[in-house]
């Protein structure tokens, strides 16, 4: 008998709660339909097939719900149909794994099986090792799961994901307390397992130092392909050399032959990779401590693992000490007790000959102060964000050794990768590499080609945005604003020239603007032109309304804005949206909040005119209330371009009518322009919805409609009125002319 199927329509799962765990929501009536109660498995077959467990969602019947794992697992994108069909899951006997040199090398088998229990899945799914815990199976222990993965990898364990590289039997499979975990090729795994006071560190199958002190298992790259990071690894490679093969040199000069350093550079820029790189060309040893699992630990427990990793670095000289993301462990703010305990750690090591000590961060700012003290990290480098010749560069490094068409233009992927740093590039290629292996099953000589690394942009987003603020764009360009020919100009001069052309300002001696305001009355496309500019310079945007930045604890607000433009210059070129920005920048000494509004509009003044410039950043404001702004951002070197967005005039209002109903079909007796001539008072978003009521109404007179009419309009004008008012255009347009 054929199982009954159903094909329905990806949506990614707005919950929190189901995300990575292996579920996908269906409607009850679906459920029914295929015969299933609630947390059974289902196979979901799109570009591939995978399977998960299903529950119920009040959702519309045609739509399942899933998380980022499973779109890729299905090869599919948000929107693409999904067959669902019922499927019987066997207990696993054995099943192998791949996954990060960090989970592989800290997590045990029996941590591992804790963490699948209650998940079901098919061989080369990706899998993350967030337990199961909507519907846990009686014999999981979802609490001692999180705390030893917590314990083994530390704050970064929700991140990890590993693959399923192989399962017996084959098929869709879920984990039980007797199945036999592997991990590929046999790779050690040590973890180190909380008793008492005291940390036992278990050995697994290879013995290596301690769960925190591992050698990188793969080969460091050669130096010369660190392509973005050449300068800094000249300057600690000169360091090394002259702490290590030439102490006799310094000691004559005057200078002790020790060597503390901080190597700063937004995250997966390839910080600790470079350090690896280097210490490897001098034939230097490296013992390597990740801050964040110490930092997870209790205090005794990781005290006693970080003078174990320390004394292994003084016992085997010459070597260096790496301790990377060293911000969570020695943090400026509130440093937690063992703070001191490093500190003398680092203090009792600098001094040993032969070793070198390296931290690395994203956040300079952050670490403890003590840290960069003249007797420890004395000295810093930094990694700079790529630019896009390093970032073809960097791909035509990452793709060396995989197989791509001949029509490949990494110049033009490099074009549409702005803020992407080598973890971003690396992510592309297995995106691409995925749909490859999806597109070509069974081609004996299978390629990756530009559509595979253009659909792969769909998804990999840099790692310096977040989905929370980033402002997406879609394909939408200027070109596809109607009318508005001064503002798109304005805009083009005051945004995209700076960051496209910044050796033309150069050439001719003039710093290019740093901020446009953009004021106008509600609807009428202001948000557009940002998503549309956005589009045309294919740049990051990072939107923000102007109330959300604001917090009642002190310092917690002008922290916020510092962090803001932190992310935005670590994704450049960039651009900072402030939606509403009267609301961040009100006119000082005029509200009643204690002073957190005066206080985020001197933070905000100093970010984009302090002491360290922004480069290839861009801020705009928005408002329909610009007399409320504190005249201080206005002026030069702040939002000094200030551009009014008008209502739209009747040619305006024609082209926004008809790019709003392209997708509409309209009967012959619609004449756009003289809809347009009687929308006096209409603003953008009132001609939208105008085509959209119209397009109800027809609707509701028959479900079977094919057409909108010139009828079907003029009844939705008596539903959408212009919003429009006469007395604030008025004040708007005052203001216009005043500037």
């Amino acid at each position: 008998m054929t199982s009954p199927q159903i094909t329905l329509t990806a949506r990614l799962s707005p919950s929190a709660l189901d995300t990575r765990r292996g579920v996908v929501r269906l409607h009850r009536e679906v459920l029914d339909a295929l015969g299933l109660r609630q947390w059974d498995a289902v196979r979901l077959t799109g570009a591939r097939a995978s399977a998960a467990l299903a529950a119920a969602s009040e959702d519309l019947p045609g739509v399942i719900l899933l998380d980022d794992i499973t779109l890729t697992n299905i090869g599919i994108v948000e929107g693409s149909e999904v067959v669902i069909t019922p499927v019987t899951v066997a207990a696993a006997r054995a099943i192998t794994v791949a996954g990060s040199r960090l989970a592989s090398t800290s997590l045990s088998p029996q941590t591992l099986r804790l963490a699948l229990l209650g998940k079901v899945f098919t061989v080369g799914d990706a899998v993350s090792l967030l337990p199961q815990d909507l519907a846990p199976p009686p014999d999981a222990d979802v609490i001692a799961a999180r705390q030893r993965l917590s314990t083994a990898i530390g704050m970064t364990w929700t991140n990890e994901l590993i693959t399923i590289t192989s399962a017996d039997p084959n098929g869709p499979v879920s984990i039980t307390p007797s199945t036999v975990v592997n991990w590929r090729d046999g790779v050690a795994a040590v973890e180190a397992v909380p008793s008492g006071d005291v940390v036992v560190v278990q050995q697994i199958e290879a013995p290596v130092v301690t769960a925190m002190s591992t050698a990188p298992a793969e080969t460091p790259i050669p130096v010369t392909d660190l392509v973005g990071a050449t300068d800094a690894a000249r300057k600690l490679a000169e360091w090394l050399d002259l702490a290590f093969q030439r102490p006799e040199l310094l000691r004559r000069l005057g200078a002790e032959p020790r060597l503390g350093a901080l190597v700063s550079g937004p995250e997966g820029v390839g910080k600790a990779t470079m350090v690896r790189s280097v210490a490897n060309a001098a034939d230097v040893r490296i013992v390597e401590v990740s801050a964040p699992t110490i930092a997870a630990l209790e205090a005794n427990a990781a005290a006693t693992q970080f003078r174990a990793v320390v004394a292994e670095a003084v016992q085997n000289t010459p070597s260096v000490l790496l301790v990377t993301d060293v911000d969570a462990l020695l943090p400026g703010t509130n440093p937690p007790p063992i703070a001191t305990v490093v500190l003398d750690s680092l203090r009792g090591a600098v001094n040993t000959p032969q070793l070198a000590i390296v931290a690395t961060t994203a956040h300079p700012e952050a670490i403890d102060p003590r840290l960069r003290s003249v007797e420890l990290l004395d000295r810093e480098v930094s990694v700079g964000q790529p630019n896009e010749h390093t970032r073809t560069e960097l791909l035509r490094v990452i793709m060396r050794d995989v197989p791509t068409e001949s029509e490949v233009d990494f110049g033009s992927i490099a074009e549409r990768t702005p803020g992407f740093v080598v973890a971003d590039l690396v992510a592309l290629r297995r995106e691409a590499s995925v749909r490859a292996a999806l597109r070509q099953k069974d081609s004996p000589e299978p390629r990756i080609s530009s559509d595979d690394l253009a659909g792969a942009l769909e998804t990999v987003r840099p790692t310096s945005m977040s989905t929370s603020d980033n402002l997406r764009t879609g394909d939408l360009t200027l070109d596809e604003v109607g009318d508005m020919v001064e503002v798109k100009q304005s805009l083009t001069e005051a945004v995209l020239w700076p960051l496209q052309y910044p050796d033309s300002f150069a050439r001719l001696g003039v710093q290019p603007p740093r901020g446009v305001l953009l004021y106008g009355p509600p609807g009428c496309g202001k948000t557009f032109l940002i998503r549309a500019m956005a589009g045309s310079g294919r740049l990051n945007v990072l939107a923000v309304k102007g109330a959300e930045l604001m917090d009642k604890w002190v310092g917690e607000s002008e922290r916020a804005v510092r962090e803001l433009f932190r992310r935005a210059a670590d994704a450049a070129p960039a651009m900072v949206f402030l939606d509403e920005v009267d609301a961040l920048a009100p006119r000082r000494g005029q509200s009643s909040d204690s002073g957190v509004a005066d206080r985020v509009v001197a933070a905000l003044l100093t970010e984009l005119d302090g002491v360290e410039p922004m480069r290839d950043v861009i801020v705009v404001g928005a408002t329909n209330r610009p007399e409320l702004i504190d005249p201080a951002l206005l002026r030069p070197g702040r939002l000094e371009r200030v551009i009014y967005v008008p209502p739209p005039d009747s040619d305006a209002r024609a082209a926004i009518l008809r790019s709003s109903a392209r997708n509409t079909p309209l009967a012959d007796d619609v004449n756009i322009d003289d809809v347009a001539t009687a929308l006096d008072g209409y603003s953008a978003a009132d001609c939208a919805a105008l085509i959209r009521e119209a397009a109800l109404t027809a609707m509701r007179e028959s479900l079977e409609a094919r057409q909108v009419t010139n009828a079907h309009l003029q009844k939705a004008r008596e539903a959408v009125r212009p919003s429009l008012d006469p007395a604030q255009l008025a004040s708007l347009e005052a203001y216009a002319k005043s500037r």
